[in-house]
């Protein structure tokens, strides 16, 4: 199991969100805890990181597998998640 942090400033992304997509994001990262990697996951490319789509929104987050930690840094719309 990886442990799972969540920046201020995801807190905050998420707080804004709509409640139905909130609820789903919520569960997304949980699961992350026990696979970090799920399928459809994709590596960020000019940056450090990945992403996991939940319908309109996207959550980015970062791996550090020799500290057994996954951080969550921003959830954002995807139209603005990789400005």
């Amino acid at each position: 199991m990886y442990k799972i942090q969540v920046t201020r400033q995801a807190i905050k992304d998420l707080a804004d969100l709509p409640e139905g997509y909130a609820q789903s994001i919520r569960q997304h990262i949980d699961e992350l805890a026990a696979q970090p990697r799920p399928a459809g996951v994709k590596k960020l490319h000019g940056e450090e990181g990945y992403r996991v789509r939940v319908g309109m929104y996207r959550i980015l987050y970062t791996i550090d597998d020799a500290a057994r930690a996954v951080t969550v840094y921003r959830i954002k719309h995807r139209r603005e998640a990789y400005r």
